[in-house]
């Protein structure tokens, strides 16, 4: 496990990183923009089939800590680190407890799935500050948590708690991070190439430029590999399937 302001540790088929700031209430800082970008990278290298984000008490994460940089690089840093999450071939995972505010909504948002304690908050706070989130950011709003939410969020600088936003589907189950990593540890025996078919397909999707031919390549990969194999094999033996990646 690496120490400072983001925590990683690899375990077998699962990345758990863990925003490391309580001081901050876990505000990102560029230092951690960086550290969680190269524990994408490596997450990719090591094939990782699930990842875990989450954030050290009392908070998921409270916003953004510009102090000493400049606007401009935090938030290219910001973006790429967001797109880094639904790149990523493996499901990512955002475990929240507590608030997830402006930048840790975000983060919340890039992540394919959530789940969080009940009286865990999410909000967009940018029009107390004056603020206006990227594009990118607003479509992903809408598309995870619905219009309404998303008007309300920020055009009324709503918080929602978990357990409201569970009954729409967005957080996907109420729970701890125990609960996050055993779901982690069971979306990690699903078959990988299928995951990144099936992930690159949703991003298609969700607006981001055409990646058709990707999607088309990911299929055939899928469909010719020993993986597909081995799934039709282990449903008529009626046993659990062993997916490797190939």
């Amino acid at each position: 496990m690496s120490k400072g302001a983001v925590l990683v540790d690899w375990r077998d088929n699962v990345a758990l990183l863990t925003l490391n700031r309580p001081e901050r209430r876990n505000a990102v800082d560029l230092e951690s923009l960086q550290l969680i970008r190269e524990a994408q990278v490596e997450a990719e290298k090591r094939k990782i089939r699930a990842l875990v984000l989450t954030g050290a008490a009392p908070a998921f994460c409270a916003g953004a800590d510009l102090a000493g940089v400049r606007e401009d690089v935090f938030h290219e840093t910001l973006n790429e680190v967001l797109r880094g999450f639904t790149q990523l071939p493996c499901v990512t995972i955002a475990a929240i407890d507590g608030p997830a505010l402006g930048a840790g909504a975000q983060l919340v948002v890039a992540c394919d799935v959530r789940v969080a304690t009940p009286t865990s908050v999410i909000g967009v706070p940018a029009a107390k500050l004056g603020l206006v989130v990227n594009h990118w950011t607003i479509e992903r709003i809408v598309r995870e948590f619905s219009w309404p939410v998303a008007r309300n969020m920020l055009l009324t600088a709503s918080n929602y708690s978990a357990d409201e936003l569970s009954r729409m589907g967005s957080i996907q189950r109420l729970g701890t991070l125990d609960d996050a990593l055993a779901w982690a540890s069971d979306i990690a025996k699903l078959a990988p190439l299928t995951i990144r078919g099936h992930k690159v397909a949703l991003e298609s999707s969700a607006g981001e430029p055409s990646i058709d031919a990707l999607v088309t390549a990911c299929r055939e990969q899928a469909l010719a590999s020993d993986d597909a194999r081995e799934g039709r094999e282990a449903f008529i033996e009626k046993r659990p399937p062993k997916f490797t990646g190939s």
